[in-house]
């Protein structure tokens, strides 16, 4: 005889959940302003170090970082400057360093090693990857004692031409943490799920770097792994997304960045951003699932408030 199930304790009704869902966290600007203002730091922040983030980080007191943002060099034989990525090689700034493959699994264990030490024990770590080298990523993340939360992808909108492969057009991105039982995750949409449809912008005529994350997918991942007020860390600043991230959602940031051919453009991408310019408390911000629930259940209050009245 096979045990029966559980009755639920209250009926469930599709999309009830959604219509009621609340961000786990929420500010409004005024409060996101403030905690950024009076938060304190034993050490000054809003910097970017010209050098090795490995040996940067040694340097970083311990119990520091509510939250690592990285997008290390991915072990591949590029430059930015290759004629398939349809690009004017003249606007790819010089001095990117790639990691030769023979050395990616030491650099990699190399760099992750230093995370522990000085992130918080709530903080997050999020690792952007490519496919060819993700065991490394991986295995180092493993090593040091990170507990990978998710494997998420970014799927963007094109990718090299191949004539016998598909065509690689996503990325990783690992979300790994320090404690699984005490991590920080603001759960800011209803249903979030890990694979993550973000364009890629053409910037046609602009100095970059070899590569460039949109802004767009690294908000995204400050909005759900950190709080207004906290200090994000990138040890590989390219060209400065995630310190214009950090700056336009009221978050601290520090960096390194070892080519300082790159300072001038980093420097011009954060003037042209106000602090807390792109902040808005998450409540407002549109959430289709949500959006649809809630005028679901308006529509069937107000028919059932007529039909009351007309009983009457």
């Amino acid at each position: 005889m096979q045990p029966q199930k559980e009755k639920r304790k209250r009926k469930y009704v599709p999309h009830k959940a959604a219509a009621s869902f609340e961000p786990t966290y929420d500010w409004s600007k005024e409060e996101a302003k403030q905690k950024y203002e009076t938060q304190k730091f034993p050490f000054d922040v809003e910097r970017i170090f010209y050098s090795d983030c490995i040996k940067g980080m040694k340097t970083i007191p311990e119990k520091s970082i509510d939250m690592v943002l990285a997008d290390p060099p991915f072990g591949l034989d590029f430059s930015g400057k290759e004629a398939i990525y349809n690009r004017d090689s003249n606007n790819v700034i010089e001095g990117y360093e790639e990691v030769d493959i023979e050395d990616y699994s030491n650099f990699t264990n190399e760099w992750i090693g230093e995370l522990p030490r000085i992130m918080k024990r709530d903080a997050g770590v999020w690792i952007f990857s490519g496919w060819t080298n993700l065991k490394d990523v991986l295995y180092a993340l493993d090593k040091h004692k990170l507990e990978i939360i998710n494997h998420i992808i970014w799927k963007y909108q094109f990718g090299v031409f191949t004539k016998r492969k598909f065509v690689t057009s996503h990325y990783h991105i690992l979300f790994a943490v320090k404690d699984k039982k005490s991590y920080f995750f603001n759960k800011f949409e209803h249903y979030p799920q890990d694979v993550w449809l973000i364009n890629r912008k053409y910037m046609p005529n602009t100095k970059k770097n070899a590569t460039k994350l949109p802004v767009d997918v690294v908000m995204r991942c400050i909005d759900f792994g950190s709080e207004p007020g906290d200090l994000v860390l990138d040890p590989f600043m390219g060209n400065g997304t995630t310190a214009v991230a950090a700056k336009c959602s009221f978050r601290h940031y520090l960096g390194f960045e070892i080519n300082d051919v790159l300072k001038e453009i980093i420097d011009w991408n954060l003037k042209q951003v106000k602090l807390g310019e792109l902040y808005q408390p998450y409540i407002q911000r549109p959430d289709e699932i949500v959006q649809n629930a809630k005028e679901k259940f308006q529509k069937s209050d107000s028919s059932r408030t007529k039909l009351t009245d007309y009983l009457k």
